[in-house]
């Protein structure tokens, strides 16, 4: 998933983190250098289309202007949440 907009700086990482294990949805998100935030979702369909309708919307401060999303099978390839840096 990219989500575009104002996206940096407004507590979005950490919000996508809270939310994800509060459903138990595993992966990671990130900054890019473009202003984007880019994620990745694992977890059980209804918890991680959940997690997505949050990204859709942000935080108070962010400002969504589009998502992106690519849908892969389920790899069981995480064992938590995290954010990731660099």
């Amino acid at each position: 998933m990219f989500v575009n907009g104002e996206v940096q700086g407004v507590f979005f990482r950490s919000r996508i983190r809270q939310e994800a294990e509060t459903r138990n949805v595993k992966g990671w998100v990130r900054n890019l250098p473009d202003g984007r935030v880019e994620a990745v979702f694992e977890g059980e369909e209804t918890a991680v289309k959940a997690l997505i309708e949050f990204c859709k919307r942000g935080p108070p401060r962010a400002r969504i202007t589009n998502v992106d999303l690519s849908w892969e099978d389920y790899g069981n390839e995480f064992s938590n949440f995290e954010i990731r840096y660099g």
